[in-house]
């Protein structure tokens, strides 16, 4: 993940090269990121933070259920 300070300083010197008659492709290539990367970072006009560590994910379907878990502890301690 890129912080948002670093990624205002990417954003800044792509807007620069492109300034300056670089490709906004080329630019973001030389930072190592896709042009839709850019785009995506700076869709509301501002440069926005990485959503993912904030990001809602529903558990998994086969998430073991507590009465699960508590068999499997039960027969590990069986086996000490």
């Amino acid at each position: 993940m890129i912080n948002v300070p670093d990624r205002r300083r990417a954003v800044e010197l792509i807007n620069e090269a492109v300034e300056a008659g670089a490709s906004k492709k080329k630019a973001c290539s030389e930072l190592e990121i896709s042009s839709r990367t850019y785009r995506r970072w700076t869709q509301c006009g501002s440069v926005k933070a990485d959503g993912r560590p904030d990001a809602e994910r529903p558990a998994p379907a086969n998430k073991l259920m507590p009465e699960e878990r508590q068999q499997i502890s039960s027969r590990s301690m069986e086996g000490l």
